[in-house]
This record gives C-alpha cells, sequence and structure tokens, in this order.
C-alpha cells in the first residue's frame, strides 16, 4: 500500500514538470482594419503679381505734358514697389483680369471713372480736372470745381503790381453780371493792396480810382471787345490788366499788345504776345503728386484742391526774382497764412 502511494505520487510530480503544449494563435482577421482616410491638402496659393498703378491717358495729350505724367507717376509708383502702365482707354472687362489693381489715374475725358470704380472696389481712382465727376466711395477728384478765380485775381493783382512801373495802374477785364465780376474785383484789389498797401501815387495826382475795371456785356461780339478796352487804355491810363476767363480773344489780345499793355490771363494765348505777362493755372500734377499718399493707403472719397503754377511766363516783364517772391506769397496763400479775400 505504502508503495503504490509512493508511485502516485512519482506521477504527479512528474506531470508538474512537464511544459504545457503551447495555445495556438488565432487566425488573423481576413479584412484589414479600415484606416482614417487624410484630409485632402491645398496646392500652394496663387501668387499675385505687385500691386498696379495705372496712368489713364488721351492719346492726343500734349506731349510735354503726358511726359510729365508719365515721369512723375512712374516715380511714385516705382517708391511704392507697385507696377506701372500707361494706357489710352480702360473697360471694366479688362479690369476683371487684373485682381491687384492698386491706383488709376486718369486724365479727360471721362473715361467712365464711375463704371470703372464700381468694376474694381478694391482699387483707388483720381479723376484729374474731369467735369461732373463727384468724390465718393473709392472716387477722389482733382480741379473739377474748375479753375478758383479767387487765387487767380488774388495773384493777377499782386503781380500786376509788382510788375508794373506805375504800380497803382492796374486793372482787370471782365464779364458784365458774370457771377464772378464783383468777386474778382474784391480780390484783385486784395492782392493789388498787399503788394503796395494803399498803392497810392507818391507826389503825383491821378483822376482816377485804381484798379480800374471794365466789363463786356455777354452779348458782345468778338470785334467790339477792343471798343471796352479802349477805356482802360485810352481813358483811365491803366499798364497791366487781368483778364476774366472767357474773354482772351485774339483780336483783343493782339489790341492790348500793339497798345503796349501789359497782360495777366489764365489761358495760353493763340501766340506768343510780347507783353504777356504770365499764365496762371492750376498746377493739377503737382496736385496729383500730393495726393497719391492718401491714395496709396486707400483713403478714397476725397476732394483735392489743385495750387496754381506759372506759364507762359515772360521773364523780361516778370523776372526770375519777382518770380520767386511772387511764389513765396502763393505758397502762403495755399497754405492758408493769407487769404485772397481778405489779405493776411
Amino acid at each position: 500500500m505504502r508503495k503504490f502511494f509512493l508511485v502516485v505520487l512519482v506521477i504527479s510530480l512528474l506531470a508538474a514538470c512537464t511544459p504545457a503544449a503551447p495555445s495556438e494563435p488565432a487566425p488573423p482577421d481576413a479584412s484589414p482594419a479600415p484606416t482614417q482616410a487624410l484630409p485632402p491638402t491645398d496646392g500652394p496659393a496663387p501668387t499675385l503679381p505687385p500691386p498696379l498703378a495705372i496712368l489713364l491717358i488721351p492719346s492726343d495729350l500734349n506731349a510735354d505734358l503726358a511726359t510729365a505724367y508719365q515721369s512723375a507717376i512712374y516715380g511714385l509708383a516705382q517708391a511704392a514697389g507697385l507696377r506701372f502702365q500707361v494706357l489710352n482707354s480702360l473697360s471694366a472687362e479688362e479690369l476683371a483680369l487684373e485682381p491687384n489693381l492698386k491706383i488709376v489715374v486718369a486724365l479727360p475725358p471721362d473715361p467712365g471713372i464711375a463704371s470703372l470704380a464700381a468694376a474694381a472696389p478694391q482699387a483707388q481712382f483720381l479723376a484729374v480736372n474731369i467735369p461732373g465727376v463727384a468724390a465718393g466711395g473709392n472716387v477722389s477728384i482733382l480741379g473739377a470745381e474748375g479753375i478758383r478765380v479767387e487765387h487767380q485775381a488774388f495773384m493777377a493783382g499782386y503781380i500786376g503790381a509788382l510788375v508794373t512801373e506805375d504800380f497803382f495802374q492796374v486793372g482787370a477785364i471782365l464779364r458784365k453780371d458774370s457771377p464772378e465780376s464783383a468777386s474778382i474785383q474784391d480780390i484783385f484789389r486784395t492782392g493789388r493792396t498787399f503788394y503796395c498797401g494803399l498803392c497810392r501815387p507818391i507826389g503825383r495826382f491821378t483822376p482816377f480810382e485804381y484798379p480800374a475795371y471794365i466789363e463786356i456785356p455777354a452779348d458782345a461780339k468778338e470785334s467790339e471787345y477792343t471798343a471796352y478796352a479802349d477805356v482802360l487804355i485810352l481813358q483811365k491810363r491803366v499798364s497791366t490788366v487781368f483778364i476774366q476767363p472767357g474773354l482772351e480773344s485774339p483780336g483783343l489780345l493782339e489790341y492790348l499788345m500793339i497798345n503796349g499793355i501789359m497782360m495777366i490771363g489764365t489761358q495760353t494765348p493763340h501766340k506768343h504776345l510780347s507783353s504777356w505777362v504770365v499764365t496762371l493755372q492750376p498746377d493739377y500734377l503737382e496736385a496729383a503728386i500730393r495726393a497719391w499718399p492718401v491714395l496709396l493707403e486707400g483713403n478714397g472719397g476725397q476732394d483735392f484742391p489743385a495750387p496754381l503754377t506759372f506759364t507762359d511766363v515772360n521773364e523780361e516783364l516778370f523776372t526770375p526774382g519777382k518770380q520767386r517772391l511772387a511764389e513765396e506769397i502763393m505758397r502762403s496763400m495755399f497754405d492758408g497764412f493769407i487769404s485772397a479775400r481778405f489779405g493776411p
């Protein structure tokens, strides 16, 4: 019996020491586990060309003026890192092909500024001396109000006294019953007085009041203008006259020259005149240059004023020294230190 238990014990111990048979691995899943799809990646964004500035000028613009505008706007565009193009025409369809348009400077006639501006709302448009265009939105205007007659009249009074030997003997030829006539008389007198105070002749009697004026009726024929001019020439002994815009008929100008009358006007005369002193015109190019930084910043809807400039200068009558003096006065007027209506 003891032997029996001993045999059983030995068998049990041998069974405990025998390693277990390895378990059979589970068969792999026949279908692979689904993987999460990666989101589609966008390709590189298209690179826009540098912003574009366009100068829109008519094909028949004076060559010197066209060159001056192209040179000035090109320099501004280059300094700002903009591309530059000069075009004679532009359509809304063409604008759609240029998404990075920044500034358009347009000279008259009106190329359709309103429709162009609507087609390119991201751009700024500057209408230079284009009548009928209003400032607003992304459209700015320059000189659209026309000639600032009060500025011209003040400078004409000042220059007239400056270049006239008997500085008090100045006058103006005006359009009768025009809205500007009375204003021109007052402002012309202010400009003359700014130069010479009361402008009274020293040690000399004169029966006339200066400045002297003559008004030509609106229905007068151009052939009759000289008869009105005789009032200033023969009766009032005027030496220098300012001619209101619209009265610069060739016959009148030649008649004044023949009689030795010096002239200041607002329009370039039809031909060279030996007694023409200077033409006072708005300097639209200078105004466009001043407006550029505002447009570059995206501030549209502006109405920019245009300063005056001296053209058709006769340096024998209006010498460089006198020009510098007049330019200082003109700058003070535009900077607000001198009022064209009331003086300093």
